[in-house]
């Protein structure tokens, strides 16, 4: 496996527990959007092993992106959260697959948002965002990643599905048939999923159940 070093250029965090770094570009280095690679820090790889995340930036950015969450259980991203600029981490192949495939709605679970903002960035500076969805499940408010970001690209098809805390411009429960079926209107069209295991199996039954084509339903695998 091919490893490149990388030296972290900027870190700040864009929500109570999620962290953007800005690392070095290595030489040749290419990705198409919502993939991603493994990666670790340097010097630590036998101590945090090593983790799948996203680039968030687009690939012809002079630097590469991530936008990583901090789970304060976790080996790695604990570590991360810990680092800054000049610090190294280690990053590998690219990998992953999902890949833009056509309009639809992308349902997202949290931290796995991450794969979908490289896409809408690309389809929002290409021109190309057109009737594309989001749903964005998440806990609270505060945890929404790149809200402000999401909405000036989405406008009214960026849609926040808060769980637990009642506000006063969001839905109020988890993502359920109904409110499937009140959003996305055409099940012939693509559905792009990603978020924790149970969260992408309960979405893909959801969307059998409603006659979904499951040739157009794009998770990782």
């Amino acid at each position: 496996m091919e490893s490149h070093i990388v030296k972290i250029l900027n870190a700040e965090y864009v929500t109570h527990d999620v962290k953007r770094f800005i690392v070095e570009k290595p030489d040749g280095y290419t990705f198409e959007p919502g993939q991603a690679t493994e990666a670790t820090i340097k010097g630590l790889e036998e101590k945090v092993g090593k983790g799948p995340f996203t680039f968030t930036s687009l690939s012809e950015h002079p630097e590469l992106e991530f936008t990583i969450k901090i789970y304060k259980e976790g080996k790695l991203t604990k570590e991360l959260g810990k680092l800054g600029i000049g610090d190294e981490l280690v990053i590998h192949d690219v990998w992953g697959t999902i890949s833009y495939q056509g309009p639809g709605v992308f349902i997202a679970g949290g931290a796995g948002v991450t794969p979908f903002i490289a896409i809408l960035r690309r389809l929002y500076k290409d021109g190309e965002i057109n009737d594309n969805k989001l749903i964005f499940s998440n806990k609270t408010e505060k945890d929404i990643i790149l809200k402000d970001e999401l909405e000036d690209m989405l406008g009214s098809n960026f849609i926040n599905v808060i769980t637990r805390e009642k506000t006063t411009k969001n839905y109020h429960k988890r993502i359920d048939e109904a409110l499937i079926k009140e959003i996305a209107n055409n099940f012939n069209q693509h559905f792009y999923i990603c978020g924790p295991k149970k969260f992408v199996t309960d979405i893909q039954d959801i969307l059998k159940n409603l006659g979904a084509d499951e040739n157009k339903l794009i998770i990782e695998k």
